[in-house]
């Protein structure tokens, strides 16, 4: 008796160690990456910090890039679980990105208030070049187009400036890591804008088509000026106050409106 029952004890604890037996034989043809898009965001602290407060704290992030000569790639979080970078947030049709999204923390101090107003550093060169290959080795990985890789200030616009004016956006597009509006087309657009500027319904609708989130209400509100504030930083970091001029209509028009077709 004693025999038995301590088998059958061996057995139940062997199952609860195993789990029940799965077998793998057959894979599903629809599926995909959980990951959907890349967020980057910069620390605003400096890299002994960013380390405690991404290692200890509930914030945290897939991945920290140091800003060290020869920049250093922390993996902190596996891929397949998520991490506490997003917070709120929207884009397109999506929402609390931290679920289907990497997020990458970049050692940068973001800005400096001073009575002149805010001083924004800049991203090293060499950490950007380190950044360009991690991301080309996740976007290979998990098949993420241009599009979905953002700056934290794009999915929250309403709370987060980062990765700022300074990060170097261009430099991703030419990569294939980021779209950018065609220069010719936006050159060609600037004229009609600076004769008649769309009212701030048409900025909304724009904006919203890129994919950020903002209230279609038509007016100049506080949350239309960041979003706007949001998109100058990404593709016009020369002036980012958040007005709807003719520059930001003309690049807004260029990344919205479907390229011509050539003539047969």
């Amino acid at each position: 008796m004693k025999t038995l029952l301590a088998t059958l004890l061996i057995a139940l604890l062997s199952g609860c160690a195993t789990g029940p037996a799965i077998d793998h034989s057959y894979s599903a043809k629809g599926q995909s990456s959980r990951v959907k898009f890349v967020i980057l965001h910069y620390t605003a602290i400096n890299l002994p910090q960013s380390i405690k407060v991404l290692t200890e704290q509930t914030v945290s992030s897939h991945y920290l890039l140091t800003d060290e000569a020869t920049p250093v790639v922390y993996g902190l979080v596996d891929e397949t679980r998520q991490s506490n970078h997003a917070g709120v947030s929207n884009w397109k049709n999506y929402t609390l990105l931290n679920g289907n999204s990497i997020g990458i923390e970049i050692v940068n101090p973001g800005f400096t208030t001073t009575s002149g107003g805010r001083i924004w550093y800049p991203f090293p060169q060499a950490q950007v070049d380190r950044l360009i290959v991690l991301l080309q080795d996740i976007v290979k990985r998990h098949n993420i187009p241009p599009e979905n890789i953002l700056g934290h200030s794009d999915i929250a616009p309403q709370r987060k400036q980062d990765p700022g004016p300074m990060f170097p956006w261009f430099q991703l597009a030419q990569h294939g890591l980021a779209v950018w509006p065609d220069a010719a087309r936006v050159a060609a657009a600037r004229p009609v804008y600076d004769l008649l500027l769309p009212d701030v319904a048409w900025f909304q609708a724009r904006l919203a088509t890129v994919g950020y989130a903002l209230p279609q209400t038509g007016l100049l509100d506080e949350a239309t000026r960041n979003v706007i504030g949001a998109f100058q930083m990404k593709y016009r970091p020369a002036n980012i106050d958040g007005t709807p001029d003719a520059e930001t209509a003309a690049l807004l028009d260029a990344l919205t409106t479907p390229a011509a077709k050539p003539a047969a």
